[in-house]
C-alpha cells in the first residue's frame, strides 16, 4: 500500500465516521449514544490528518521537480483489508446485533438490592426487562405478584427445548462489551427470531418469587409487533399509547 493510498484510507475512515455520527443513527449499532461527540471529533481529526498528509506529499513532489522519486513508505498488502470497514461506514452498515448474538452473549448479572420503590398502580404496568428480572428474583415484597406487566424487546429462540425469550441487548460502552437480558415467554406461538414486540402478561410461577430460584418468565397474555427502536441497545420502558 503506497503512501497516497494510506492518506486516502485516513480520509475515508474519517468521512465514514462523520457520516455515521452526524447524518445517520448508524453509530448506535457500535457505541452508546453518549460517545457520539467523541466519534465526531475522531472523524474530524482523521480527515485533517488525511488532508495534511496529502498536502505534505504534494509539497515534496513539487520540491523534487523532475527528479525521479521513489516512495519507500509502503505497508503490507494485508493492509488493503482496512478499506472494508472504512467503506462499510459509507456504503453498507452491518445489521444490528440480535438473536444470534443474544443467544451466545453473557447475560446481565442480577444485582443485589435490599429496597425497591413502590410500583405505580398502572395496569398493564410498563417495566423494563432488567427491572422485572430483578424484582422477580430479589424483591421480598413480591410487588410483581399478580400484576399485569408490559415489556418491549425482540424474540430470541430458546433452543432445543423450544419456546422463546423476550430479549434486550445492552451496551455498557460499545458492541464489544454487550450483555443481554432475557425473559422467558410461556404461551402463544413463538415469533420469528429478531421480531420486535410489546408483550403483556403476568409472572409465570416457577421457583420462589423474590428469591434467585424464581425464573424471570411471563405467561403471555398478548403480543404486538412494533418497529425496532432507533437506539436498540438500551433496556427502555415500553412506549405508552398517546
Amino acid at each position: 500500500m503506497k503512501r497516497p493510498v494510506q492518506v486516502l484510507l485516513l480520509a475515508i475512515t474519517g468521512i465514514g465516521l462523520l457520516h455515521a455520527a452526524l447524518f445517520t443513527d448508524l453509530y448506535l449499532r457500535y457505541v452508546k449514544e453518549g460517545l457520539r461527540p467523541l466519534l465526531i471529533v475522531s472523524g474530524v481529526l482523521l480527515v485533517l490528518l488525511g488532508l495534511t498528509g496529502a498536502a505534505r506529499d504534494r509539497g515534496r513532489t513539487e520540491e523534487s521537480g523532475s527528479a525521479q522519486h521513489h516512495d519507500h513508505s509502503t505497508a503490507p498488502r494485508i493492509a488493503w483489508l482496512l478499506f472494508l470497514p472504512a467503506l462499510s461506514l459509507l456504503c453498507y452498515a452491518p445489521p444490528a446485533l440480535g438473536a444470534y448474538t443474544a443467544a451466545r452473549s453473557n447475560d446481565k448479572a442480577v444485582k443485589e438490592r435490599k429496597a425497591f420503590d413502590p410500583l405505580p398502580a398502572t395496569s398493564p404496568l410498563p417495566i423494563t426487562l432488567t427491572d422485572f428480572t430483578t424484582r422477580v428474583q430479589r424483591d421480598r415484597g413480591l410487588a410483581v405478584k399478580g400484576r399485569t406487566v408490559q415489556m418491549t424487546g425482540f424474540a430470541t429462540p430458546a433452543g432445543q427445548g423450544g419456546g422463546w425469550y423476550l430479549t434486550r441487548i445492552i451496551f455498557t460502552c460499545c458492541a464489544a462489551d454487550s450483555q443481554s437480558v432475557k425473559v422467558r415467554m410461556y404461551g402463544g406461538e413463538p415469533p420469528p427470531a429478531n421480531t420486535w414486540l410489546t408483550v403483556t402478561g403476568t409472572w409465570h410461577p416457577k421457583g420462589t418469587l423474590g428469591t434467585p430460584t424464581a425464573e424471570a418468565a411471563l405467561d403471555v397474555g398478548s403480543t404486538k409487533r412494533i418497529s425496532p427502536p432507533v437506539n436498540a441497545y438500551t433496556d427502555d420502558l415500553p412506549l405508552l399509547p398517546s
